[in-house]
């Protein structure tokens, strides 16, 4: 159909095709994306870092151990700003680790600096089990090592920079869970001092999922009272 043009044709531009759009587009988003500076090993360590410690105190040993983790802050005040961690520290008056614990941080100071993804260095840590036995954390959670600890506190951190999203539970999973709660409580006639060292019931099971003392039997499952996880049989 063919269509009347009344006005006057004061300008004109000749149409592009789609790949051609496509590449224009792509052009300019690569222009744009090519001044963001990613984590690599050759950034320049900056005169100031932003940084966070977490304190352990294990049955281990009767000295704390402190880590702290400090963090670059990568296209500041851009749409493109990330906070990573670049390099940790270990502090103890404790000797009695002190070559391991040297070695451990400048390995896991070169990670961060090499870039990309090193969240996985959480669960290389947490495998890691002491011959000798875990002990139990404050709250009824399992260390298997001290080692797996420090991982645990490198997790902390990475969650708190939003390196690590934690999904956590839904709403319906949660009702559950304190329905599950309250029915094992009630049945279990648990006295008040019981509930003083947990979070969990007393008599509650090692979790191999989350590894916190929170697993109780009901209905013929057993079920997760921190991560949800259950088993029925």
């Amino acid at each position: 159909m063919a269509t009347k043009i009344s006005a006057k044709i004061v300008s004109y531009e000749v149409g592009k095709k789609e790949a051609e759009q496509a590449a224009v587009v792509a052009e300019k988003v690569a222009e744009e994306t090519s001044n963001v500076v990613q984590m690599h090993e050759k950034l320049e360590r900056p005169e100031m870092l932003l940084g966070s410690t977490y304190k352990i105190k294990t049955p281990l040993s009767e000295h704390a151990l402190y880590i702290t983790v400090n963090d670059v802050i990568l296209n500041q005040g851009t749409e493109h700003e990330l906070r990573r961690p670049f390099e940790i520290f270990i502090n103890s008056k404790n000797m009695d680790h002190f070559q391991w614990i040297v070695a451990l941080t400048r390995i896991i100071s070169a990670v961060f600096r090499k870039g990309g993804d090193v969240t996985f260095l959480v669960d290389e840590m947490r495998s890691v089990f002491d011959p000798r036995g875990g002990y139990f954390k404050k709250g009824g959670k399992y260390m298997p090592s001290l080692v797996a600890e420090i991982g645990d506190a490198i997790e902390c951190h990475m969650r708190m920079i939003g390196l690590l999203k934690d999904d956590g539970l839904t709403d319906h999973q949660k009702e559950i869970l304190e329905e599950k709660r309250s029915q094992f409580e009630s049945a279990a006639s648990l006295a008040e001092d019981s509930k003083a060292s947990s979070d969990f019931p007393a008599g509650s099971q090692l979790c191999g999922k989350c590894n916190t003392k929170a697993v109780i039997q009901m209905d013929g499952c057993m079920t997760c009272l921190n991560c949800a996880d259950s088993k029925c049989g």
